[in-house]
């Protein structure tokens, strides 16, 4: 699914919030963790319904909102990484699709 890139239905787009909101209240709660990759891309370990929104995604609109259990689940992993989150290498939509085991831009 799209992020905001394309056109998206009233339906997927509600789909989309739903399962950012979902996301947020996760964070909130401790049952999904950030992970940042060694060239600082960032990654959702523990996101189930997704609805199809990818990481990158829910990042940005997370993000766009300042949402503060986002900015808590950051500072905590990067300080478990020991590195920060690289905002240069996340705007080449370095992602992952298995919760930080691997990056890539595909």
């Amino acid at each position: 699914m799209p992020c905001d890139t394309k056109a998206l239905t009233p339906t997927q787009r509600e789909l989309m919030q739903l399962a950012i909101a979902r996301l947020d209240a996760a964070l909130g709660s401790g049952s999904v963790s950030v992970v940042v990759g060694a060239q600082g891309g960032l990654a959702f370990k523990g996101w189930q319904d997704r609805e199809g929104v990818t990481d990158l995604c829910a990042y940005r609109k997370l993000a766009a909102t300042n949402s503060p259990a986002l900015r808590r689940a950051i500072m905590r992993a990067e300080a478990i990484a020991g590195r920060t989150l690289d905002q240069r290498t996340i705007a080449t939509g370095l992602h992952s699709h298995d919760g930080g085991q691997t990056f890539g831009t595909h």
